[in-house]
């Protein structure tokens, strides 16, 4: 749609899902007729060297942990939360380096005496009969102890605030955090038995240099108190002292490396029996074993370590044994195919088991699409940034808009994504999938489709139903009504569908069938002998219900408010030469309905013209909506596989009606994915009630601040802290200050403020209209998702360029 495909990517890009090593057998089913001359048979997939990808074991192994929504969850690292930075940062770095190195500039200085003043605190503690007059120096044991104790004081004193002024603490708690709890005992643990070697020297060979003052101080205070050195000939009290001391000096270190909490995880660990048994690798078919089915998992396991099987192979029998699962006697029958077909088991009907090309990373275990990576700026949370952003079926069935202008990239970038996920999927047999664009829109090559509708070619192979397959007249004039006239604000769609209902009942009454598009006009514009042939046919026959229906529709003909005029006029779109062919009116074209689609994991793509017929597209593409979402709603409860679909272009799609439809889909494993160029596209009344219909959202680059404030009003705000700094001139009162001020500002050029720092929450818009207008890069876009479950993630910026797997 905003290419034309004249820049959309060709062929493959590399990518880390596996294909299969060879052409795979194809079971007895017919295939779909071809739409060119092909090779009987299935060609070899080409591969890719091994070093340029991973083997099916390596792809199924790869952890896929649980995420918030959008989240490509293959290979997923789930990032260290930010309550701080991630990076300490270089103020903080030099913080705390300044206080240490000025502590031990002091405690140079202290020891060789140079402080002013250094002993006149220990004159005035102590006794002057401890010290010669006029000098430090001791006359007996108490001055030299007093002396020791008053260096230890100082040191103690010294460092501690160092520390506080540096935030030591918060430096090693941010660097030792991201130890794990053993390397972090570990390091804790050596850093300690590090300090003990200062604290005590003498237990290093040769005592290599001077002990802390942390141990001396201790004794000599215990000395002072004693009144001598007598209590030291009590060698129970001399080793415990030695043993309180260094219990201090670990314990600061214990608490910093969790040495509690480890030896209790330790404990638990131990005392843990049974040992829980290793973890059988994802290849191995793990769910499989649990279940007692060794040899179909003996049998699967060899398939995918020998190359036999690829990634849709995988997702298919995994999907295949969820549904046996659910079988009273399933798990036999499963056994017993997967015994007989090997890696083809349950190959979808088409005989295929991949698609012909692939432009984005797949990842079928849990049925994702990469479209994307985070961008690494604001305002998306650190702890998003760079990872990757995928849809699945769980996050479409909430519907999906798109808005940006061509060449944005919507299809490119989005749609062709999309389309074939959902495709891969549907050969698993979890989901099918309807795709509608223009004629030579990239959309995916035929081959990767079941059913290819090029509506007004007549090479075209299939033909489309208008009527869904509906066997009610009501239904059908419910969606035809909607199609045709639902677009228009002076037609009542629900009037509509009665006139069409009085004609469609009546004419299937007697022909059984629903009338061609030529027929319907005619008896829509009243030609008098369509009708007087349809009621001569009904008064030869017993239906006295139609043959009233068919009477008041007579009566209402010419009448002011009487939409059968305007009925017409749009059925005439479709009554042109270029569809003779088509909408049941005979010729070589297969019948196919979408009604198709509830029962079998069909992949459909519907080509529409428009070069010329661009009102016939719209009209199509409103009447493929309108049916969708009916025949969703008819097979919600019995349909057991995920139905999509794809709007290339939504424009003139969406009325009043449609929104409710497609509001009603995420109840009804149901979704459906809508691109417009903009939100002027839909009627103004419809913006409000379709942002709020539709659980993704998605802005491409380029968008108007019109559609921006529709996004921004979706998404709501949000509560922030702000910092509000404010400058203010600082005035001196002394003489000496306001010289150095005023000499301060002839250096520099500005006056001396000081910083006021004003912190409040305030209620912020997510994303403003202005932000998405102008703030949003090129090959960029906003995007919310929200899953069926009612998880959701906030709205994020998205490089759709960095789509590597």
């Amino acid at each position: 749609m905003d290419t034309d495909g004249n820049r959309d990517a060709r062929g493959t890009q590399a990518n880390a899902v596996p294909r299969p090593a060879g052409p795979p057998e194809m079971p007895a089913v017919p295939p779909r007729p071809p739409v060119a001359p092909t090779a009987p048979g299935t060609p070899p997939v080409p591969q890719r060297p091994p070093a340029a990808r991973a083997t099916v074991a390596e792809w199924l192994n790869t952890p896929r942990p649980a995420a918030e929504p959008g989240v490509w969850r293959f290979g997923y690292t789930p990032r260290q939360p930010d309550g701080e930075s991630r990076r300490l940062d270089t103020t903080s770095l030099v913080g705390a380096l300044i206080p240490l190195a000025v502590s031990l500039l002091l405690w140079t200085m202290w020891r060789q005496g140079t402080v002013p003043k250094q002993w006149l605190l220990l004159h005035w503690l102590t006794p002057t009969d401890w010290w010669y007059r006029g000098t430090v120096w001791p006359t007996d044991w108490h001055g030299y102890e007093a002396r020791i104790l008053y260096d230890g004081v100082f040191f103690v004193l010294i460092f501690w605030t160092a520390g506080r002024l540096g935030s030591w603490p918060k430096a090693i708690r941010f660097y030792l955090d991201r130890l794990s709890p053993a390397r972090r005992a570990a390091v804790t643990l050596l850093a300690a038995l590090a300090a003990l070697g200062f604290v005590w020297p003498d237990v290093v060979p040769g005592e290599p240099w001077d002990a802390l003052p942390v141990a001396d101080p201790v004794l000599s205070l215990v000395t002072l108190l004693a009144g001598g050195y007598d209590i030291f000939q009590s060698e129970a009290l001399t080793y415990g002292l030695y043993a309180l001391i260094t219990a201090a000096v670990l314990w600061p270190f214990a608490r910093l490396g969790d040495w509690r909490g480890f030896a209790r995880q330790r404990r638990a660990e131990r005392a843990a029996e049974p040992r829980p048994a290793p973890a059988v690798p994802e290849a191995h078919w793990p769910r499989l074993r649990e279940a007692g089915q060794y040899e179909a998992a003996d049998l699967l396991s060899a398939e995918v370590l020998s190359g036999r099987m690829n990634d849709v192979d995988c997702a298919r029998v995994r999907h295949a044994w969820s549904a046996a699962r659910r079988d009273a006697g399933g798990a036999a029958s499963f056994t017993d195919t997967v015994l007989r077909e090997g890696a083809a088991a349950w190959t979808h009907p088409s005989g295929d088991r991949d698609l012909p090309a692939r432009t984005a990373p797949h990842d079928l275990v849990v049925g994702q699409v990469r479209i994307g990576a985070c961008a690494e700026a604001e305002p998306n949370p650190p702890a998003r940034q760079g990872v990757g952003v995928a849809l699945e079926p769980a996050a479409l069935g909430t519907s999906l808009l798109a808005v940006g202008p061509s060449g944005a990239g919507k299809t490119r970038c989005l749609v062709r994504p999309v389309a074939e996920s959902l495709a891969l999927q549907a050969l698993t047999g979890s989901c099918a999938v309807v795709v509608v664009g223009a004629a030579g829109a990239a959309l995916g090559p035929d081959g990767a489709y079941d059913v290819v509708v090029r509506v007004g070619d007549p090479a075209s192979v299939h033909d489309l139903d208008l009527y869904a397959d509906a066997t009610d007249p009501d239904e059908a004039a419910s969606f035809l009504a909607e199609g045709l006239v639902g677009d228009l604000a002076a037609v009542d769609s629900r009037r509509a569908a009665t006139v069409l209902a009085q004609l469609l009942g009546p004419y299937r009454a007697v022909h059984g069938r629903f009338p061609t598009v030529p027929a319907l006009r005619e008896l829509l514009e009243g030609v008098p002998d369509a009708l007087d042939a349809l009621r001569g046919a009904l008064d030869a026959g017993e239906h006295p219900a139609m043959r009233r229906e068919l009477e008041a529709r007579i009566r209402q003909m010419g009448g002011a408010a009487d939409p059968g005029p305007v009925l017409a006029d749009r059925l005439a779109l479709l009554d042109r030469p270029v569809f003779a062919g088509f909408f049941g009116a005979g010729g070589g074209a297969r019948h196919f309905s979408l009604r198709a689609i509830a029962h079998h994991p069909l992949r459909v793509r519907i080509d529409l013209p428009e070069r010329g017929h661009e009102e016939a597209s719209r009209l199509l593409t409103r009447l493929v909506l309108a049916q969708f979402t009916t025949v969703a709603r008819a097979s919600g409860g019995t349909r057991g596989h995920f139905a999509g679909l794809v709007l290339d272009d939504a424009t003139g799609a969406l009325t009043t009606e449609t929104v409710r439809g497609v509001q009603r889909l995420r109840s009804l494993n149901a979704g459906v994915v809508l691109t417009l160029r903009t939100l002027g596209d839909v009627p103004e009344p419809l913006h409000g009630p379709l942002l709020s219909a539709v659980g993704c959202r998605m802005a491409f680059s380029g968008v108007t601040t019109w559609d921006g404030r529709g996004f921004a009003e979706a998404w709501g705000t949000e509560w922030i802290e702000t910092e509000e700094v404010a400058k203010h001139t600082v005035f001196a009162d002394q003489p000496m200050t306001r010289a150095l001020h005023a000499l301060r500002k002839m250096v520099t050029g500005k006056a001396v403020t000081r910083d006021a720092v004003t912190v409040r929450t305030v209620e912020r818009e997510r994303w403003s209209a202005s932000e998405l207008a102008h703030s949003v890069p090129p090959g960029h876009a906003v995007l919310s998702v929200t899953h069926v479950t009612g998880e959701h993630a906030p709205p994020l910026l998205v490089d759709l360029r960095d789509n590597r797997a």
